[in-house]
């Protein structure tokens, strides 16, 4: 169809003075929406990765990549079980852990906690939890001294600070005196000894962390109720954790951080789905402007198509040419955006503060958010698709237009000229 006659018409059509005012403008606007379309999507989607791989840091500097337990029940020769482990694919760290569910107290405030007992040896190896202290070291967490490190926004609402104590209230096992079926709820005093700060809420605010032996205690189990994985690869995590625990008892359950925080990043996907599908709209309209252009150039052009038919010029070389124009525009357009999409999502960090200096405002003020800085990362995979889909809509907004083009009679465009 593109031979070299029809492409050589095609190109001298677009690139032509002749047009009138108004076509051209409707040319150059259709060229600006589909650059502004794909620069939007680039800049959005590596914004919107840039996000949630810092939401995705902050979960697992915390978590772990992976989870081994027995639905709650206590590990037994936990320490045997983390020696076989070693050795794993892309294991580079195993910790045991205890959650307990908890209320912590000090008079006036109570607040709900998630009470994790842990091996502070251990721990560093599967999170970042040490260097996320703010007061205190997760050293001073040693065996038998009760010693209770809390998250920033935790330690807030119960207004302690180190040196203070805090009581913990968990359901307890035993009855009570006074009527056969109570349960009597178990106490223990503890002593702050350090404060840590992650960056996200769902920590800060609800996170406890004590000795495991002390946590086993609380809990009057003889062990921990799981142990916590690292990876060397996050992203292979899933699978790597799985050929982990097959070394071990087959009936140990397996979750891992795609599954503890999957309603995170499932909001995530569909506000990054969304997101897309709203801007594709940007590049929708001015692919229905290329069809209002095309459509005019062809109304414009009956009578040099009627010549170029009664000169030899075959149906299906008129619709190369007036596709041609379509094409041109929209690869124009296209390559335009990914320009400056590349452009902006490579730069945010250097563009965003200067706007900020600018205009004397912050995007993102640190004292409202967590996450101070605008992050981004631009994903190859994102930027094809995205030029792809740009290319694939232009290419079908000229179909139309030249269609009725190559179906032009020249006896009827040439009666009345």
């Amino acid at each position: 169809m593109f031979q070299p006659y029809p492409l050589f018409v095609g190109l001298r059509y677009s690139l032509a003075r002749e047009h009138s005012f108004f076509v051209s403008f409707i040319t150059w606007v259709s060229l600006l929406g589909v650059a502004v379309g794909v620069m939007a999507l680039i800049t959005v989607l590596s914004v919107m990765n840039g996000f949630e791989s810092e939401l995705r840091g902050r979960l697992l500097s915390v978590s772990a990549d992976a989870v081994l337990g027995l639905g709650g029940a206590p590990l037994p020769d936990w320490q045997r079980s983390i020696a076989q482990l070693q050795g794993a694919p892309g294991l580079t760290g195993a910790a045991p852990y205890l959650d307990t569910d908890a209320m912590l107290s000090r008079s006036p405030a109570m607040s709900a906690a998630v009470i994790r007992g842990i091996d502070p040896a251990l721990e560093t190896t599967v999170s970042e939890i040490g260097g996320s202290m703010r007061e205190g070291k997760l050293s001073d967490l040693t065996p038998g001294s009760n010693g209770i490190v809390l998250g920033r926004s935790l330690a807030y609402q119960l207004e302690v600070g180190l040196g203070d104590s805090v009581t913990a209230m968990i359901p307890g096992g035993g009855k009570g005196s006074d009527e056969a079926d109570a349960i009597v709820p178990r106490l223990q005093s503890f002593e702050v000894v350090g404060i840590f700060e992650v960056g996200l809420q769902d920590h800060d605010s609800v996170l406890a962390l004590v000795n495991l032996a002390d946590g086993e205690a609380l809990r009057g189990l003889p062990g921990p109720t799981g142990i916590r994985l690292k990876f060397d690869d996050v992203l292979k995590a899933p699978a790597l954790a799985r050929v982990a625990a097959a070394r071990l008892h087959p009936s140990l359950e397996v979750r891992d951080w795609t599954q503890e925080n999957q309603a995170y990043f499932r909001a995530i996907r569909i506000e990054k789905t969304m997101m897309g599908l709203i801007l594709l709209l940007v590049v929708a309209v001015a692919v229905f402007n290329i069809v209002a252009t095309l459509v005019m150039v062809v109304n414009d052009k009956r009578t040099d198509i009627a010549i170029l038919r009664t000169l030899g010029m075959s149906p299906r070389g008129v619709l190369a040419v007036f596709m041609t124009q379509g094409v041109l525009i929209g690869w124009i357009g296209t390559a335009l955006g990914v320009i400056l999409g590349l452009s902006l999502s490579l730069n945010v960090d250097v563009i965003v503060p200067f706007l900020e200096q600018t205009f004397n405002f912050h995007i993102m003020d640190p004292d409202v958010y967590y996450i101070p800085g605008i992050p981004s990362e631009t994903h190859a995979t994102d930027v094809v698709l995205i030029a792809l889909a740009a290319l694939v809509l232009t290419f079908v907004a000229t179909i139309y237009p030249a269609l009725r083009a190559s179906q032009t009679e020249p006896a009827d465009a040439l009666r009345y000229d």
